[in-house]
């Protein structure tokens, strides 16, 4: 599958092939390396050619404004390199085709967009419940529904020159009453201007990197190596988009993107948050689709407030295999993965392959980055179709570098990209925004956009990557080598394959490696939804919840059913049975008792856990620490697993309706 995304204003600038052999890392002699078969590489659309290298080579000269040089040109050879070693591959791999895609008509991207996002009643007809979307659209901040308004507008431009006669509303009536300076958070507490904090690390926290400047483009790189930074809260509890505002309203002094490149990595954190912290994986599906339409919303709301353009891409109607290993659809994969191995999330081939790096030992000099032998690499994928399910494929036949290579193949060769086709510009895109904060932030909702499989093999990924650069004093793999080797694995997709010039490859190559880097060095926060998301949900959940009541009671009186008796039914049955700062835990499936637990200023669920398990009889005797947890269900929220550090009464206080169910797994 020959592929490669175009992207287009990802600040970069380098030589190519032939001018980086002077320009970037010195010539392959110099390294000890064996040369290039071929000083021309076509893989999809990328081109490299001694013609065009001479183009890129009569800008002005190149100018640094740090010292990493060479650090810097060693880790974009490795791109380069890999890019070579793709190609290679390419050619021993006949079943392969490339599909170009037709750029979408006007209005058609906002239109896909208002249907992600739930709103396909707000143009035309829809299968959408017109009231779910009133709910929805009622929970927004100020610039959340700004976005959804300005995609509405353009819809209705584009529908208006069609001809097309449909009843648009004004979404400007909706959200006529958002115009307070402070507003209502769903858990109460008011949004308000986050300038005071959100700026003191702005200088920190901005683009830490070396840069690299060619005319008037210029190349951001990270840093190679990290050193020792402070520590920068990421504030959760308010809309990335709002805060986004704030700082650049408290910016108007100085420079909106700042150019100050001289801070160290920014190393982040989460806050504990006393109602605990929600992951992805934690709610229920009917809840976890909301939070994805905010997702949505937010994400276009904070690159419409930065200026950045957020694009998604259609991906191209190919044809696909529906059985086999590589260049299988995730979802069909797993689905034959499944009825091997019940309950599994990972496709198996992936897990195999990494288990077999893993099992060459992590220490390797150069894993990941020195591929297998072509011809080598396509005899073993065969032999993997053939043999992988029935159990007689002879692993000891692998080598690691082998292995590596096959892993890299299966996540390029993917029908549809790791990182999905839809939202892969907007990955690229990451690079575009003036803080690492912000970066941080969208790839957070980027990350949660993902469709599961996605997002679990994803994370698998990464940390398998992380382990590897752990042991990088031996194998000489760093984060930066690690993200530029990955980077064209990632973001390759055949059905983005839109024709794109040598300095859009060169600002891809940037991108894309950045993006890689941060993914990989802030993996273990992106897997959180935002506090401030997960209360959109409650108070969602809560007005819906009202309307069901109000409908329910009328259809009550309607039966000539007594009213009293109804609002004595509606009541919560624990509220009956249980006295006040007490709560009920149960566990109907480990145990036919419940607990009436009292509630307090330091209780956290940990203690509840604890003590479920400290019970002296019934099935919680055979259970460990690390095997049960603890549900919020009910209430404003469907289903929520509750980590450890939840403080109890500060989540009862927000979910008084709540029920309390210890369960054996997460959902």
């Amino acid at each position: 599958m020959s592929w490669l995304s175009s992207s287009q204003g990802v600040v970069l600038t380098a030589y190519h092939p032939s001018g980086r052999d002077q320009a970037v890392g010195g010539s392959h002699a110099e390294r000890g390396e064996e040369p290039a078969s071929s000083s021309s590489c076509r893989y999809g659309q990328y081109t490299m050619n001694q013609e065009s290298t001479t183009k890129v080579t009569e800008k002005p000269p190149l100018d640094r404004s740090s010292s990493q040089d060479s650090l810097d040109e060693l880790s974009m050879e490795d791109y380069w390199t890999e890019l070579e070693n793709i190609k290679k591959s390419s050619e021993n791999r006949q079943d392969q085709e490339t599909v170009v895609v037709k750029e979408p008509d006007e209005g058609e991207l906002e239109e896909e967009w208002l249907k992600e996002a739930g709103l396909s009643n707000l143009f035309g007809e829809s299968t959408e419940d017109p009231q779910e979307s009133m709910v929805f659209l009622s929970t927004l901040t100020r610039t959340q529904a700004a976005a959804v308004q300005k995609r509405v507008e353009t819809v209705s431009q584009t529908l208006r020159k069609k001809n097309k006669q449909h009843h648009i509303p004004d979404v400007r009536d909706i959200f006529a009453q958002q115009t307070e300076s402070k507003e209502k958070a769903p858990d109460g507490t008011e949004f308000r201007s986050v300038g005071t904090n959100e700026n003191k690390h702005q200088e920190k926290d901005d683009q830490a990197s070396s840069r690299l400047v060619v005319g008037d483009k210029e190349l951001i790189l990270p840093m190679p190596e990290e050193t020792p930074a402070s520590v920068t809260d990421i504030n959760l509890e308010v809309s990335f988009a709002e805060q986004a505002v704030s700082q650049k309203d408290s910016s108007q002094d100085r420079t909106w993107k700042t150019k100050d490149s001289s801070a160290s990595f920014p190393s982040f954190r989460l806050p504990k948050d006393k109602t605990g912290t929600t992951k992805v994986g934690d709610l229920a599906p009917q809840d976890m689709k909301k939070v994805c339409r905010l997702a949505l919303v937010e994400l276009t709301a904070l690159y419409d407030v930065l200026g950045v353009e957020l694009k998604q891409q259609k991906a191209g109607k190919i044809k696909t295999r529906d059985s086999g290993l590589f260049g299988v659809p995730l979802t069909i994969l797993l689905e034959q993965d499944q009825r091997k191995v019940p309950g599994t999330r990972i496709p198996l081939i992936f897990q195999k392959l990494i288990s077999r790096i893993e099992e060459g030992g992590l220490e390797t000099e150069g894993l990941l980055r020195i591929p297998g032998a072509a011809t080598r690499i396509k005899n073993l994928c065969q032999e993997l179709e053939a043999k992988f399910y029935d159990g007689t494929f002879n692993w000891d036949n692998v080598k690691q570098h082998d292995a590596a290579s096959l892993l890299k193949l299966f996540v390029r060769e993917l029908p549809q990209p790791l990182l999905g086709a839809e939202h892969l510009r907007a990955f690229q895109d990451v690079q575009n925004l003036p803080t690492k904060k912000q970066q941080l932030q969208a790839l957070n909702l980027l990350v949660i956009l993902l469709p599961d499989v996605n997002r679990d093999t994803l994370k698998a990924l990464l940390e398998f990557l992380q382990r590897v650069i752990d042991n990088k004093e031996k194998n000489k793999m760093t984060v930066m080598n690690v993200a530029m080797v990955m980077a064209p694995n990632l973001f390759m997709c055949h059905t983005l394959g839109l024709k794109s010039s040598e300095q859009r490859e060169f600002v891809m190559a940037a991108g894309t490696a950045n993006t890689m880097h941060l993914l990989i060095k802030y993996q273990k926060l992106l897997w959180t939804i935002p506090k401030f998301i997960v209360n959109q949900v409650r108070k969602q959940n809560t007005e819906s919840h009202k309307k069901d009541k109000k409908a329910m009671k009328k259809l009550l009186k309607k039966m000539a059913y007594d009213r009293e008796k109804y609002e004595k039914q509606d009541k919560n049955t624990n509220d009956a049975d249980v006295p006040q700062g007490v709560i009920r835990v149960q566990a109907p499936h480990l145990s036919k008792v419940s607990m009436a637990i009292q509630l307090t200023e330091e209780l956290k669920a940990s203690d509840v856990l604890a003590r479920f398990l400290s019970q002296e009889s019934g099935v919680a005797q055979t259970l460990k620490k690390g095997e049960v947890f603890l549900y919020e269900i009910g209430g404003n929220i469907g289903e929520r697993c509750l980590d450890e550090d939840t403080y109890m009464q500060d989540l009862y206080q927000l979910n008084p309706s709540a029920q309390w169910v210890i369960k054996t797994e997460p959902s």
